[in-house]
């Protein structure tokens, strides 16, 4: 397998894990050069496992005994192989989680084919806090949500820190960007959907009242923090729920409320859970 040991932090070879911690020029480059990071030997496994295709390989020499199965697996994929310092110095940060892995991203799936058969949507609208998507991937993941649609400015799933707080999760949900929202609206409901907006409205009804109708299909829209959802989006929405909370506390940070959210809404069916 190849394997090469390197010696210099500008080392052309290893262009693609360079300036990790450069968050805007990271969240422009991944997607114009078709590729992603994953960090950690768990996340890097279970992208492979998604049948996402890696470019390389990058980690310190004390993880090759565990990852000998993997660069095994793919005898024509370069690993690159460093001291912790090394690593570090290319990166921008200390490496502890066993090992990274630039991936080609997949091809993106049409919107069609996305809610072809989904019960249950989610909607992200211009979340940029990378670490809250990645938490909402995870509970989608765990919730029986079937498809994820993130609005043009939604942070992306991709980016190396939703991929570790989602522990992998992005590669297990489908998922496609958006390229109008909100005017999308109109295709999920001619889709079959109910789509409804998780905000804090006049007129927003207990997320258990809306839970009650099981809806066939439901779209949740969840929006950004502090600024919320857009007045375009609430006004095309065919209703507003809320989580009934203590008083005092007028609100959950939205990975947490989704995580609620996707729970109490679920399908049901005369047998029970799905």
């Amino acid at each position: 397998m190849p394997i090469h040991y390197l010696e210099s932090a500008a080392d052309p070879r290893v262009s693609d894990y360079t300036q990790l911690t450069d968050v805007h020029l990271r969240k422009l480059r991944e997607p114009v050069e078709g590729m992603y990071i994953a960090e950690s030997s768990r996340v890097l496994r279970r992208a492979l496992a998604a049948g996402h295709r890696p470019r390389s390989f990058f980690l310190a020499e004390k993880w090759l005994a565990d990852l000998q199965d993997v660069l095994a697996a793919y005898p024509d994929v370069p690993a690159y192989i460093g001291s912790a310092a090394l690593l570090e110095e290319i990166t921008g940060f200390h490496l502890h989680r066993g090992a990274m892995a630039a991936m080609q991203r997949p091809a993106p799936v049409s919107l069609p084919e996305l809610l072809a058969g989904a019960r249950r949507v989610a909607v992200l609208e211009d979340i940029v806090d990378h670490t809250n998507v990645g938490a909402i991937f995870r509970s989608a993941a765990a919730l029986d949500i079937d498809a994820v649609l993130i609005s043009p400015r939604c942070g992306d799933p991709l980016y190396r820190r939703s991929v570790r707080v989602s522990m992998g999760t992005v590669f297990q949900v489908p998922w496609a960007r958006l390229e109008s929202w909100p005017q999308d609206i109109s295709v999920l409901k001619q889709n079959g959907f109910t789509v409804a907006a998780l905000e804090l409205t006049d007129d927003a009804v207990d997320v258990d009242h809306l839970a009650a109708g099981n809806p066939e299909r439901l779209a949740l829209v969840l929006g950004t923090e502090g600024a919320g959802m857009s007045a375009e989006t609430l006004a095309g929405v065919d209703l507003a729920v809320k989580i009934p909370m203590r008083a005092g506390v007028d609100s959950l940070n939205v990975a947490a409320a989704s995580a609620v959210a996707f729970w109490e809404l679920r399908p049901r069916s005369s047998q029970g859970l799905r």
